[in-house]
Formats: C-alpha cells, structure tokens, sequence
C-alpha cells in the first residue's frame, strides 16, 4: 500500500496493491499500521455506502463539526467519481482551496480527506457505489454542508449545474463566504 501527499498534504492518496492472477486479485484495502507510519491514524468508527444510479449525481460538499467532526477514507465499489476535498481550516495556508482526484473500482485507489475539509463527489458513470469509513459518529447536530458549485472554490465538476442530480440540501448550502468559522 502506498500512501501520496496531494496538493493539500493533509489529503492523501492511498493506493493498495492488487496481486492479480488467472482468478481476478486480491487487495488490502485498509491496514492501520500502514496507515499510521504515513501519518493517518485515526480510528474510524463507522463504515458508510451510497448508491447513484443516474452519472452526474453531485453528493456534497459535506462535513461535520466540532466535536463530531470527521476524517473520511473513501473508496470506489462500483463505477467512478471526482471526489473532492475542500480546506475549511481557517487557520490553513490553503484555506477554501480543494483538491479533487478521480477514483474508480477498476484502479481501487482511495482518498483519506481529514476532519476540517468538506468532502463531495460527482459520479462519472451510472451506477456507481461509493464505500467510506469514518472516525466520528453521524452527529445531526454538528452536520454541515457548504455549495458545491461555489464559483470562489473553483472545482471543475464535469457537469453543469442543470445537468447535476442534486440534492435540495445541497442546492441551497451556503457559499464559503458566508459559512463562517467553522473549524
């Protein structure tokens, strides 16, 4: 397994290895003390499964605050996405800025957002099946979630606002300019 700074160093790629034969392959897809030795040892607590059916399907941006706030490990079961990261610390010299990385099943590669960064995807293909683990419990109380398509963010989403299949809470979130102080 292999574990990459992204433009963000918080954020990283995790990439495990496939050992492959005549049968298909066999992956480690999570191992704590790899994880650690790269400086990602969070105890995560709760795995989390959502279904797209239609591409373009934008879920997010999210997150949660303190004392819920969550670190997220995120990977493709089926299809593929952009997944996004977003810096809400606001003490960050990268504050408001974002990475964004496609994942897919085909590459099992994985994307570990931590706690103080909003975190959304876009399906690129129909039926696509994202799979994440979390270190802090859903908390209703402490659920955030900041517009996906906030043009002082700057993601390059693959679909246009009227082609995104959208949540009505993430239509309506706040832009980051009047989110606040939130971590």
């Amino acid at each position: 397994m292999q574990v990459i700074d992204t433009e963000i160093p918080a954020v990283k790629r995790v990439v495990p290895k496939r050992h492959g034969d005549d049968r298909g392959w066999f992956s480690e897809t999570f191992r704590a003390d790899v994880l650690a030795r790269a400086g990602i040892a969070n105890a995560f607590i709760q795995d989390n499964q959502s279904f797209s059916a239609p591409q373009g399907t934008v879920r997010g941006l999210h997150f949660q605050t303190a004392p819920a706030a969550q670190a997220k490990l995120i990977r493709v079961l089926a299809g593929a996405i952009l997944d996004v990261a977003v810096d809400l610390r606001s003490d960050s010299p990268s504050y408001g800025k974002h990475v964004a990385v496609r994942l897919d099943a085909e590459g099992g590669e994985q994307l570990f957002v931590p706690a103080g960064f909003a975190h959304g995807f876009c399906t690129l293909e129909p039926n696509t099946m994202v799979a994440y683990k979390v270190d802090a419990y859903y908390s209703p109380e402490n659920d955030r979630n900041l517009r996906w398509n906030d043009p002082a963010i700057g993601i390059d989403w693959p679909v246009t606002e009227s082609e995104a299949t959208v949540s009505g809470k993430d239509r309506t979130a706040p832009l980051l300019a009047d989110l606040g102080r939130v971590f």
